[in-house]
């Protein structure tokens, strides 16, 4: 079936053959007729086109209005769209409680049901579209495991709130908590500050988690240049939408995949742009996740050893000034991939969405000369990445912590331990943390939460109570991409595997040094060893049900906690039934 570019798709190579052609197949062919698709429609590819939408949170509410220009560019280019949608988990509502364990556990969970959605309906090609932080790496993740012709897009940032003269984001709401706490803001700005912080649509507006993910799009190659910036109530969004669905449509006829797109040197790009951004620590988590789905060895120390390589020039919250916003309207993530091209730190030879490598991509963008939000890379706000790799006695696998916007890059002091989020936060909340303490909070793991919560409720409360660079935090589970401060996360081993971290008594004194990457703890190998003798392990309360079988199949942070055996085991991939 040609469509308008004279392209011919033949389906008796593609997946969809086995519900669309020949005689044995007139059952399936009757539940496309019933819902409304002519017999053209029903001979021509299938496209999945996914998306994360629902009413949980605004970082979703966008999708449908963008998946229906995704099927307008699908349907002009000679394929048969399939709208369908997945879970997400909103951290920002997570967050601070039990419910937090579900988040990590989402990423899973929607590169699970897309794949099971694609192969139970032989789909063709793929058009991704996510919003909260876990969908974004989820519906990436799904992409490179399935491999078939494949356009990943964000749903786009919230525009940012006004306070008091003022940007704010939901960040400001979360220390305003601990401001509450200390005395320091009243009930009435505290709730006019809520009120205020998230105006619109669109996933949170620093360069937390979510805009650090699309970043990655970008810059790994499977979003299309400039999809990223556009908060999600523009209406320009809706074109950069549409010609996702374009893209798709040539990317099967050209049969080029997420694979032949996401090599070792895209990776490294990628990890380059979080760096150089001041991203997520989660970054670290999220690449070697999507790396095992096309097997590819590629782990947290081979990311943080990029970032340390790799100048640090957006000034983005929540180190440095600007948000999301801000990035879009000097030029968005083509900016920022063009100096770093211009200055020889991106391989621009590498393959994208576009049928084009990342090079020829920018070839014609001029970085903008009177603006302050990105520094050209020949000038940077620090001459290494905004995110460091830590690893001693305390994280022999490693652990990680995000320096951007820090002067001090050590620290020492006495371990104060906690066995939850929970003890940590209350701790703060009721005034019971001294300063220069080292704050542990462990059993957080991927495999002792079960999940891998996140801590920003904790740090953003050290922040409002004016603890933030006074005190340090480690732990084995995660820290919001919108967490500031000297605090270290995914610490390995874990608690509950009994890593170092879960052998530490209050009082031990912790050493931390971000310049020499460096994580210990000033006791003996010997009393460390027998510490471990003595310890036991813990059962949690997810004895059932998702988490319980999380906790069963996950594997160690420094692997992007995966489930699965990845590519590297395949035996067939789902693009080639």
């Amino acid at each position: 079936m040609p469509d308008d570019a004279g392209r011919t798709f033949d389906k008796n190579k593609l997946p969809s053959r086995h519900v669309t052609e020949g005689a044995e197949h007139a059952p399936h062919r009757s539940y496309y007729y019933a819902m409304g698709l002519s017999e053209e429609q029903i001979h021509q590819p299938f496209v999945g086109v996914a998306t994360c939408w629902n009413e949980a949170a605004p970082c979703n509410i966008a999708l449908s209005r963008q998946a229906q220009s995704v099927k307008v560019g699908v349907d002009a280019k000679g394929g048969t769209p399939r709208e369908f949608t997945t879970i997400t988990v909103t951290d920002g509502i997570a967050m601070g409680h039990q419910g937090m364990k579900s988040s990590l556990v989402s990423r899973e969970v929607i590169a699970d049901s897309v794949e099971l959605t694609m192969r139970g309906h032989c789909y063709d090609a793929l058009v991704g579209l996510a919003g909260c932080d876990k969908s974004l790496p989820g519906m990436m993740m799904v992409m490179l495991r399935l491999n078939v012709p494949s356009v990943f897009m964000y749903g786009g940032t919230i525009l940012p709130g006004r306070f008091k003269g003022r940007d704010v984001t939901v960040v400001d709401v979360f220390e305003g908590v601990g401001q509450h706490a200390a005395g320091n803001m009243s009930d009435e700005d505290l709730h006019e500050l809520e009120c205020v912080a998230c105006p619109s649509a669109g996933s949170c507006g620093g360069q937390f988690t979510a805009n650090t993910m699309a970043c990655v799009s970008e810059a790994i190659g499977l979003a299309l240049p400039g999809s990223a910036g556009a908060p999600a109530p523009y209406e320009s969004r809706d074109e950069y939408a549409k010609a996702s669905g374009e893209a798709v449509m040539a990317l099967l006829a050209a049969n080029l995949r997420p694979r032949d797109i996401v090599t070792r040197a895209a990776l490294e790009n990628a990890a380059k742009v979080v760096a150089a951004t001041g991203g997520s620590t989660n970054a670290g988590l999220h690449l070697p996740a999507m790396a095992h789905e096309a097997g590819i060895e590629f782990e947290l120390e081979d990311v943080t050893r990029i970032f340390k390589e790799t100048p640090y020039i957006a000034d983005l919250k929540p180190g440095g000034r600007y948000v999301a916003k801000d990035l879009f309207d000097v030029g968005g993530v083509p900016i920022v991939i063009k100096t770093l091209l211009d200055a020889g730190i991106l391989d621009g030879s590498c393959l994208t969405v576009t049928g084009k490598t990342l090079a020829e991509n920018h070839a014609d963008i001029v970085f903008p000369g009177d603006q302050d939000v990105v520094r050209p890379a020949s000038s940077p706000i620090t001459p290494t990445g905004g995110v460091v790799g830590l690893k001693g006695s305390l994280a022999p696998e490693g652990a990680i912590v995000k320096v951007a916007g820090m002067t001090t890059l050590t620290f020492e002091g006495p371990a104060r331990c906690f066995d939850c989020e929970e003890d940590a936060f209350t701790a703060v909340v009721e005034d019971r943390i001294k300063e220069g303490e080292v704050i542990i909070i462990r059993y957080e793991g991927p495999r002792g939460g079960p999940g891998m919560r996140e801590m920003l409720s904790t740090t953003a409360a050290l922040y409002g109570r004016g603890l933030g660079d006074k005190v340090a935090l480690i732990t084995d589970g995660r820290f919001s991409g919108a967490t500031r401060g000297f605090c270290i996360g995914h610490v390995g081993p874990e608690a509950a595997l009994g890593g170092p971290i879960g052998l530490i008594k209050d009082g031990d004194v912790i050493r931390i040094d971000a310049e020499a990457g460096t994580l210990d703890v000033d006791i003996s190998a010997e009393e460390l060893a027998a510490r471990r003798d003595a310890w036991a392990p813990r059962n949690t309360d997810y004895q059932s049900g998702a988490l319980w079988k999380y906790a069963q199949l996950v594997g160690p942070a420094h692997k992007g906690a995966v489930t699965h055996p990845g590519a590297a085991a395949e035996t067939h991939m789902y693009a080639d039934i």
